[in-house]
């Protein structure tokens, strides 16, 4: 290799990249949808954390949460519903070099997903999660969730859902091996994007539920957090987020809580009546499953063509 061919390659690594560079396509999504939210987040993630799309694969299953890879100009697998946990376990086995991420809805994740996703915790390979939480299904038109809570109207519980809602959060903390668990929400980009960044910047399995608006069929369910923020609670301490005090002035509600006590982590959790915002638990000493499987060592394309052939010989005639 010449001496301008190594230069040309030193300066590819170090190119910046701009937001637009990793946007594909227009949205779909509803007006005011907090999924708007989170693809920007996500984005602004990419261009400054300069991760190259080739390098990169979101995974998503079915609903409007699920379109998340057409909207990311980057490697995507859209699947089918419930399964985007096997498919990215796949991808990270098969890879490990690469960067996983994984967007799911309450639906998608917390109902037919739902065996995928407390396995997914337990293996707690290196990929970053996005549950997008609005507590409906909203692609196919308004049928309560996992997560609804109770009372909730919808096309499956038209005189009103009667079981109290599924907590992705007190689940997920309940599950062996879990490493990183954290909640934000739509209407506060500047601490969802910092929980963002430090789910990405976890070595294993980051589970961030992300609690978002559906304008469109539940219009005025996030009133009264939206309309009073001491209901809603600013967990900090300095290994998880950081508030700002421009933000503390809004959101007095806040507590300092080390994300490492998984105990306190599980109360925290368990308040209904209010919603924590921040990093809840932390554990980088938990073993990722891909290695302890492997050395972490890439497989050569010669490799996999050698192994692609000799499946494909079994069948030869």
């Amino acid at each position: 290799m010449t001496l301008s061919a190594t230069k040309q390659l030193l300066d590819l690594y170090k190119e910046q990249s701009a937001l637009e560079d990793y946007q594909s396509g227009v949205p779909r999504w509803c007006t005011g949808c907090g999924d708007n939210a989170i693809l920007t987040a996500v984005q602004r993630l990419c261009r400054d954390e300069g991760l190259r799309p080739e390098k990169t694969v979101f995974v998503s299953g079915i609903g409007c949460s699920s379109r998340f890879p057409h909207y990311m100009k980057t490697y995507g697998f859209h699947g089918i519903h419930g399964r985007a946990f096997p498919v990215a376990e796949g991808v990270k086995m098969a890879r490990p070099d690469l960067t996983v991420f994984v967007n799911t809805g309450d639906g998608d994740c917390c109902s037919i997903g739902a065996a995928h996703w407390i396995h997914a915790l337990r293996y707690n390979m290196n990929m970053t999660v996005f549950l997008h939480d609005n507590q409906i299904y909203g692609l196919t038109k308004k049928q309560a969730s996992p997560t609804s809570p109770i009372g909730t109207r919808s096309n499956t519980t038209p005189r009103g859902s009667y079981l109290d809602a599924l907590n992705p959060l007190t689940v997920s903390l309940g599950v062996s091996n879990v490493s990183f668990i954290a909640q934000a929400v739509d209407w506060i980009p500047e601490t969802l994007f910092d929980i963002v960044k430090a789910a990405y910047h976890h070595q294993g399995f980051s589970f961030v539920r992300i609690i978002q608006r559906c304008p469109e069929w539940l219009p005025k369910s996030l009133d009264p957090w939206l309309q009073d923020p001491e209901r809603v609670q600013l967990v900090h301490h300095a290994d998880g987020i950081q508030v700002s005090p421009g933000l503390a002035r809004v959101y007095k509600n806040q507590l300092e809580h080390d994300p490492l006590d998984i105990h306190r982590a599980r109360e925290i959790a368990s308040n209904t009546d209010i919603i924590p915002v921040g990093i809840l638990y932390r554990n980088p000493e938990v073993p990722c499953y891909e290695d302890t499987r492997h050395s972490g060592a890439l497989r050569t394309a010669e490799a996999i063509k050698k192994n692609f052939n000799a499946e494909l010989d079994k069948y030869s005639v």
